[in-house]
């Protein structure tokens, strides 16, 4: 047995099995999973809070009033992927979560999820109406683990009001230009900075400004880093040269709000779920633009999103797909969903609809997942992320270390995480 397991088996011992049987949420009312109208209840987790609780509940609703065999409810989760190894310890799991996709390597590679290859086969489902990238992040050794669900990928999008104010007619194409508008639209009162040119809070996006570089995350084989880099530097570099030369933001600038809402900030990237809330904003003038290229005229963006995967052990897998088939193949039901939360669906049949092609804002998102990439598949890469790169990365954006040096840490570190994945696997 796994040493994961035996841990969490350890954990569960201890603690007992009544924490983990009350984390699925099941309701029904009856030992046979049956609900009050004859239903077969399908418990699905997500990550998803607040208002998008009532996203998700209006399109499942959607879903339960499709059909009289199954009902499908939502319970939240937080951290929703740790959950899951410890509801597997206390015997109990969900029958369906909703996660992100590039956690779904990890967690397949411990024997937890449910592969759906057959499942596909039997009921002929085109994963072609997929974006393939999407795919690939529901997939580890060679088997396919879920369905991608939805999509996103951060653009630039920028304040149609300031920009006129200071002169810019278009949206920035290229990072020289993205530094030059930038620099037009800062405003400083002394040493208080009161209006940002471009949003860099965000060390995160430094996969989307490797891409457009012309770097990558990972070496071909995904067993090493590869960021440390010509092409790392000069993201680096870049960065700051916008906030230490240029003087277009300042660490900080936005903590506990959101400048570009308020018109403070000229430009930011984000991604589609920021349109229902920028669009409740008052006198909030915004346009959307595809990300700038790189110094070499390299296009780059990063698609990420969330999937539906079954855990091996969950009791009703047959209500589990048949509400996955219906939401993720089914195009009028992605884009119902966009309707209701502004995310844009994985499947590229709905992706494609009129709905977004013809909108000038949802269509800058079509057209920049044609040449977005997903982030690496390979094992151990989210810790990479998170443990070594990212809080390299704001030291030296807090001035604290040199990018070399930066850069050099997050190598070491993210290589050894890479090697204990591999060894472990």
């Amino acid at each position: 047995m796994k040493k994961w397991l035996l841990a969490l088996l350890s954990v569960g011992l201890v603690l007992g099995l009544s924490a983990c049987g009350g984390s699925s949420g099941a309701s029904s009312d009856d030992k046979s999973g049956k609900t009050k109208d004859g239903k077969e209840e399908i418990v699905m987790w997500g990550s998803w809070s607040g208002d998008q609780i009532d996203q998700l509940n209006k399109q499942i609703d959607s879903y339960n009033k499709s059909q009289d065999k199954y009902k499908v409810k939502y319970v939240m989760q937080e951290n929703v992927e740790e959950k899951l190894l410890t509801s597997i310890a206390g015997g109990e799991v969900p029958d369906l979560i909703m996660w992100d996709r590039y956690q779904t390597p990890l967690y397949a590679s411990k024997g937890v999820l449910q592969p759906i290859d057959e499942l596909v086969k039997k009921d002929g489902i085109n994963l072609d109406d997929f974006y393939e990238q999407s795919v690939n992040e529901m997939k580890y050794d060679g088997k396919l683990y879920g369905l991608p669900l939805l999509n996103d990928c951060r653009v630039l999008f920028y304040n149609k009001d300031l920009l006129a104010e200071a002169g810019i007619k278009q949206p920035p194409t290229n990072w020289d230009e993205l530094a030059t508008d930038a620099q037009k639209l800062t405003k400083w009162d002394g040493k208080k900075l009161t209006q940002a040119g471009m949003n860099i809070q965000d060390v995160g996006l430094f996969n989307l400004y490797l891409l457009q570089a012309g770097g990558t995350l990972l070496n071909e084989d995904g067993t090493k880093t590869a960021f440390n880099s010509e092409q790392g530097l000069e993201v680096l570099n870049y960065w700051d040269k916008l906030q230490n030369d240029l003087k277009v933001y300042k660490r900080g600038f936005d903590d506990g709000s959101d400048q570009f809402a308020a018109g403070n900030e000229a430009m930011m990237y984000n991604g589609p779920w920021a349109l229902a809330d920028y669009d409740k904003v008052d006198g909030l003038n915004y346009g959307l633009a595809q990300p700038p290229a790189g110094p070499n005229g390299d296009k780059g963006a990063i698609m990420g999103g969330f999937g539906l995967v079954m855990p091996k052990d969950a009791k009703h897998q047959d209500g589990a797909w048949d509400f996955m088939k219906w939401w993720t193949t089914q195009p009028e039901n992605g884009v119902e969903f966009a309707k209701i939360s502004g995310w844009l669906p994985a499947n590229k049949v709905a992706a494609n609809d009129e709905y977004f092609t013809s909108d000038p804002r949802y269509s800058v998102f079509v057209d920049t997942m044609n040449y977005a990439e997903t982030r690496p598949t390979a094992l151990g890469y989210s810790d990479v992320e998170n443990l070594a790169l990212t809080p390299q990365l704001e030291k030296f954006m807090n001035g604290d270390i040199t990018a070399e040096e930066a850069l050099s840490n997050a190598e070491k570190e993210g290589n050894k995480i890479l090697k204990e994945a591999q060894e472990e696997k």
